[in-house]
């Protein structure tokens, strides 16, 4: 496959802090490739370097961290070249996220329209009120939410449905890439297998690519089609769910 046939690829990727006490890679060479429609997870223990992985595709790295070098393509252009407001352009639009704690991310006091359309209006794409107010729709009912949750606001919904107003948010404008820092953590067994059925429901509409994160093997081996482990920033292992982790096929009876 050649480069043209992938989203997204991830070059020799470092991104560092620096301290007094030196510099620390927290993404230390990582490399990757994810195709249009595929669904990688992302693992490894707290502290490993996923969510700083995700925040530098986003080009969300603060200071005093900056990535120091590699590659980061979305089809044709390398993101880590790219002026802030380009960027800015990109987030949201063609790389989305539901960040960790998603159900905390909400606005309190901005109703869940709102909260759809600020993207909208701050990409710049020129959409009549009542384009919005369709995308608003079509948003809400392909998390399956009623079209009345557009006008409440978070502390009147439920976990499992603010995770999914979350979805709606990350998928209004039918991104390229959808990163999902562990979208189920804090749900029930029962939401949460709802909730990575709404994403994969999403994905297969949208042809979007996911990047998982998480730490639950369970759910990656029922969800994606490769694994990524990440080990002190680095990535160590990279492959399919039943060529390199026969256990988690085992576990739930695919192999």
């Amino acid at each position: 496959m050649n480069n043209n046939e992938y989203v997204l690829r991830v070059r020799n990727l470092d991104v560092q802090y620096h301290t007094d006490a030196g510099t620390v890679y927290v993404n230390n060479q990582v490399s990757f490739n994810l195709k249009p429609g595929e669904r990688l997870g992302l693992v490894g223990e707290s502290g490993s370097g996923k969510s700083t992985l995700a925040l530098a595709i986003l080009g969300m790295i603060k200071p005093p961290g900056r990535i120091g070098g590699g590659e980061i393509w979305l089809e044709d252009t390398d993101l880590v070249k790219q002026p802030e407001e380009t960027i800015r352009q990109v987030r949201g639009r063609q790389i989305s996220m539901v960040p960790q704690g998603a159900m905390n991310s909400l606005n309190p006091v901005t109703r869940i329209k709102d909260q759809l359309t600020d993207g909208m209006v701050d990409h710049d794409l020129e959409l009549s009120k009542s384009e919005m107010a369709r995308m608003v729709k079509e948003a809400l009912e392909a998390v399956e939410l009623a079209p009345r949750v557009a006008q409440m606001y978070p502390h009147e919904l439920s976990g499992g449905m603010k995770q999914r107003a979350c979805i709606a948010i990350a998928i209004a404008m039918h991104p390229k890439v959808i990163i999902a820092d562990e979208p189920t953590s804090a749900l029930d067994v029962v939401t949460q297998r709802q909730v990575m059925q709404t994403i994969g429901r999403l994905q297969d509409r949208l042809g979007s690519a996911v990047i998982l994160i998480g730490h639950d093997m369970g759910l990656m081996a029922q969800f994606v089609d490769r694994v990524a482990v990440m080990y002190v920033g680095k990535l160590v292992e990279l492959g399919t769910v039943r060529t390199h982790l026969p256990s988690l096929c085992t576990l739930i009876h695919k192999c």
